[in-house]
């Protein structure tokens, strides 16, 4: 009976702790939604680049705070468009964080990228916003700059590097000067937040310069899934002429939405006399950043007043020459689809849509170096020259 008693007793006792931890829960979940919903709480994504990992963060966490800062403004206003932020210098806005918590942290030797949630203090926040509220603190965002919550989504560039054309292809391994440039120098007026993926264990695991090249679909969403977008570019480069002496970097730059290709621009940027090969690649990154953001335009395709498609047979030197060949044509403002039919090491059989004549095609296809003539029973694209298409 003792032992029956004791029993019953750890049994009540038991039943008791759960019920209070119950409670506890049920307490504590209101607090915890409520600080979900906390106004004066704001996470943003940083990504800085500085001399080293160390001063890269400090620059990312000062730039975090005055964005979250903002964001914050943003909610007390209770407007679609930005606040007006009165002028406050870092280290006031430092002042008014309370604590701030990190997440997702990656680094390289010269970069650094995390997810800050900041705290901020109501009531110093509130005098320091003033009348945030009143209509008259709001306005109308600057044309390039992004929102608050920093534009968005990021777009994720791939840099891929050839040293040569026939050369294979470079992401993550090294030296990539081409992604050096990228993470050195990127475009920051375009009004798109741009994201080069660090190229850390996940990413490799990712993606590599091949899938990138390829465009492989599962490969291109999961490393923008990884990296916080849903878009990314494969910005391909090959250098042309040695590395000392650089005549030029021809670029194809592709979109892909959700791992889908979306549109494409090639483009030659020829080498300054004397120009050295990392000012080259400065100035293609500018045009690749600001492309991307809108600047590049296709020609307007009303000028052509015919339509049709054709069946052509293209000589390739296998799967690396196949992609560049597809991404130049696919560039030319009038092919509208490319459709692959058959595809071995020596040649690609593809089905072309295009606006205008024949005769137009051919030309377009004379500027990539390449012959469009009528064979049997499909056409044949031939080339001037025993090098593949860049």
């Amino acid at each position: 009976m003792r032992q029956r008693a004791v029993i019953l007793h750890l049994s009540g006792w038991l039943r008791a702790c759960a019920a209070a931890i119950l409670v506890l829960l049920l307490v504590q979940s209101p607090n915890a939604q409520a600080q979900d919903q906390d106004p004066f709480t704001a996470t943003v994504p940083v990504d800085a680049t500085a001399d080293s990992a160390a001063k890269a963060r400090d620059v990312a966490r000062t730039e975090g705070q005055r964005r979250a800062l903002q964001a914050i403004a943003d909610r007390l206003a209770g407007a679609s468009a930005p606040a007006k932020l009165p002028k406050l210098d870092d280290k006031t806005i430092t002042g008014l964080v309370a604590n701030f918590e990190v997440a997702k942290e990656r680094m390289s030797a010269v970069r650094y990228s995390a997810e800050y949630t900041f705290h901020f203090r109501p009531a110093e926040t509130r005098r320091a916003l003033g009348n945030i509220a009143s209509a008259a603190a709001l306005a109308e965002p600057a044309a390039g700059s992004p929102t608050a919550s920093g534009g968005g989504k990021p777009l994720v560039v791939l840099p891929v590097f050839q040293p040569a054309p026939q050369a294979p292809p470079l992401l993550w391994d090294e030296p990539n000067p081409w992604r050096e440039a990228w993470e050195q120098h990127p475009p920051d007026k375009t009004g798109q937040r741009l994201v080069i993926p660090l190229g850390d264990a996940g990413d490799l695991a990712a993606i590599d310069a091949a899938k990138a090249r390829g465009g492989d679909a599962g490969a291109l969403a999961a490393v923008a899934k990884r990296n916080g977008a849903d878009d990314t570019v494969v910005a391909a480069a090959v250098l042309q002429g040695p590395q000392d002496k650089p005549n030029g970097l021809d670029l194809t730059v592709r979109r892909y939405k959700a791992g889908q290709a979306g549109e494409v621009h090639t483009e030659t940027i020829a080498a300054k006399p004397g120009e050295s090969l990392p000012d080259l690649m400065t100035r293609a990154v500018a045009a690749v950043g600001a492309g991307v953001g809108g600047a590049w335009k296709k020609e307007a395709s009303g000028k052509y007043d015919q339509q049709g498609t054709l069946t052509a047979v293209l000589a390739i030197n296998g799967l690396e020459d196949w992609v560049s060949a597809r991404d130049r044509i696919a560039g030319l403002p009038m092919v509208k689809k490319i459709n692959l039919i058959a595809l071995s090491r020596q040649e690609a059989t593809i089905e072309i849509g295009y606006m205008g004549s024949v005769d137009q095609l051919k030309d377009a296809f004379a500027g990539l170096g390449l012959t469009l003539a009528r064979g049997e029973p499909a056409w044949q694209l031939t080339r001037g020259q025993p090098t593949h298409v860049q």
